[in-house]
């Protein structure tokens, strides 16, 4: 029943009436026990009893306030800070202060109150969490939106996942091609072998999330080799259930409920970002091949010529350039029209591409022209491989209809510092002059520039 506004002074108020409700009564009660009536209804005992009744009524208030509002303002100042850190949070997005152990309570009592004192601290500790999981998100999305590029976002999206939900190791696994390649890889001895597994197969193809549960007393042997793996989640990585990719991950406890609540809300972002980074690649490729022959096209591949140029110079390595020129194409084009003179441009692309060594570029320069750069090739080098494909070349043939067309090669190169050139331009011309030369001279060989 309440009196006033206050539920400590309700309590006061209704003690002291107790009491005096007890002095009242006591009188009574002794006469039971034998005492004369004379002396239990006098005045003065009574007035004795009441005011002892009054004075027990006041002191068991006095203790309750002490020992239960102690507690209870307590309560209240842990949510006055908890207040004060969402607010510093709203306001200056900082998470340092806001954490479970500056806001926890003691619970030092099996009752109400120490039952309240554990709600409070199991609604911190959700908030705190609730609260890292936003940070984390946060930092997740702006990782994602900051790079283009998917060795880096498969890096650190892994590094992201694993100190995220706890997981001892893992890798990220991205479509190529109809098959799926390691992108990144952190923990695993053997991540090839993984990316074979049934249940990477079933989360691509299906879609659907696989979990593996491993008692402790089983050791997976040249998989996981850098911890015991109690639990192993294989997620797919999709955007609008397009599978774009496989992301594992190994813990040696099991994951939290939380821990796959973080991981489902970093999946969505991750599926997102790695399409945007597959499109990019995909436009970049674009941009930078020939449609027809698949080689790199003149604007990007000269952009190459001047990396592969500074950076010979930088180390004091060779640059070696091999222009080639088919010959009389013209008169293919004239005889068997265009479309055979663009399959013959494709053939001689595959032929020459498949000569060139690892890193070597290759440029379509122009109609019937290749260019390609050569990083740490010498004159002798330039002689070899030029006379690879222009072998490779004349041993060639494609058939329009019953009628065999075959065509030959000239080719010049030149290399740097054999030529003492300042700028890979000159180079550039050198190699044109050689290529002239091999043209003007009988055409169908190579000429490298001395």
């Amino acid at each position: 029943m309440r009196i006033t506004k206050k539920v400590f002074t309700d309590l006061g108020i209704w003690m002291v009436v107790f009491g005096l409700m007890i002095g009242i009564v006591f009188p009574w009660f002794v006469t039971i026990l034998g005492v004369p009536s004379s002396i239990a209804f006098k005045p003065g005992f009574f007035a004795a009893c009441l005011g002892a009744g009054a004075l027990a009524g006041i002191f068991n208030f006095l203790l309750a306030r002490f020992i239960v509002a102690t507690r209870i303002k307590l309560l209240s100042s842990g949510m006055r800070q908890v207040e004060e850190h969402l607010q510093d949070l709203n306001h200056q997005g900082n998470l340092d202060n806001c954490t479970y152990e500056s806001c926890s309570l003691p619970v030092d009592s099996e009752d109400e109150l120490g039952d309240s004192a554990r709600a409070f601290n199991r609604l911190v500790e959700t908030l705190a969490y609730s609260l890292e999981t936003q940070e984390a998100l946060q930092t997740f999305s702006e990782m994602l939106a900051s790079t283009l590029e998917l060795e880096t976002l498969a890096e650190k999206s892994l590094e992201m996942f694993l100190d995220h939900t706890g997981s001892d190791g893992g890798l990220v696994l991205c479509e190529s091609a109809g098959q799926l390649e390691v992108a990144a890889s952190r923990g695993i001895k053997d991540p090839e072998m993984i990316s074979e597994s049934d249940y990477v197969k079933i989360a691509f193809q299906k879609g659907e999330i696989q979990k593996v549960q491993l008692p402790n007393e089983i050791k997976i042997e040249g998989v996981l080799a850098e911890f015991r793996p109690r639990e192993i989640i294989v997620f797919p990585a999709k955007y609008k259930e397009v599978p774009l990719g496989v992301v594992v991950l190994g813990k040696t406890e099991a994951y939290t409920a939380g821990e796959q609540i973080r991981l489902e809300l970093f999946r969505q972002g991750f599926g997102l970002a790695l399409n945007n980074v597959l499109a990019h690649d995909r436009l970049q490729r674009l941009a930078a091949l020939d449609p027809l022959t698949g080689v790199y096209n003149r604007r990007f591949g000269l952009r190459r010529l001047h990396e592969e140029f500074e950076r010979a110079v930088r180390s004091s390595s060779h640059l070696g350039l091999l222009m080639m020129d088919l010959d009389h194409f013209k008169n293919v084009n004239d005889v068997y029209g265009h479309q055979m003179g663009d399959r013959l441009l494709k053939s001689s692309a595959t032929i020459i591409r498949s000569v060139l060594r690892e890193g070597d570029v290759l440029i379509r320069y122009g109609g019937e022209e290749f260019l390609a750069v050569l990083p740490a090739a010498s004159n002798d080098d330039l002689m070899l491989i030029g006379e690879r494909m222009r072998r490779g070349i004349e041993a060639s043939a494609l058939m329009d209809g019953e009628q065999t067309v075959r065509v030959t090669i000239s080719v010049g190169g030149a290399a740097y510092p054999n030529q003492n050139v300042e700028k890979e331009d000159a180079l550039l011309q050198l190699a044109d002059e050689s290529l002239y030369k091999a043209k003007q001279t009988g055409r169908n060989q190579v000429i490298i520039s001395e």
